[in-house]
């Protein structure tokens, strides 16, 4: 769960507990919804809650594993074409379990890699470490602000986690 903000700590650990705040409120999201409000489409391209999640999971993984050159677990789907896409098969918790597998992963390569340590991206870019923290937490601030939209949409819950607000 999320730490406590430092605000006068470090570059790294202030990037890294936003992105875990953030990261949080994703969850929080899903709180309270059956299966069916996770994986009901609520755009005409199919945008859900639950796809939303898995693809995070993909990216969190790509991110920080894959371009630092570090182990990931094989992905069951095509990471570019079928990452926000859950498949009938795939349960709420394998995507919750695949993400807190991803989120753990990250977090060891955010803590074991200096920030101006290059990795090589998918598209072939050298980018640092603090490069990636940055977009990630853009990332996931982004689909985060879907998920307000669709989680509203389905329900009509609104706000901020509740820690957010002390937090923040």
């Amino acid at each position: 769960m999320t730490k406590t903000v430092p605000y006068t700590g470090g570059e790294k650990d202030s990037l890294h507990i936003a992105l875990d705040r953030h990261r949080d409120t994703v969850l929080w999201k899903l709180d309270g919804l059956d299966d069916e409000q996770l994986r009901r489409p609520m755009t005409p391209t199919g945008t859900n809650l639950l796809g939303l999640v898995k693809h995070l999971a993909t990216v969190e993984y790509g991110w920080f594993c894959t371009t630092f050159g570090r182990e990931t677990e094989k992905l069951w789907f095509d990471a570019y074409t079928e990452d926000m896409t859950v498949a009938p098969d795939e349960t709420t918790a394998d995507i919750l379990a695949f993400y807190a597998r991803a989120r753990t992963a990250a977090d060891r390569a955010i803590e074991e890699i200096p920030l101006d340590a290059t990795g090589t991206a998918w598209d072939g870019r050298k980018v640092s470490m603090r490069w990636v923290l940055i977009h990630m937490l853009e990332d996931v601030v982004r689909h985060a602000g879907h998920m307000d939209i669709v989680r509203e949409l389905i329900d009509g819950a609104t706000g901020a986690h509740p820690q957010s607000a002390s937090s923040a």
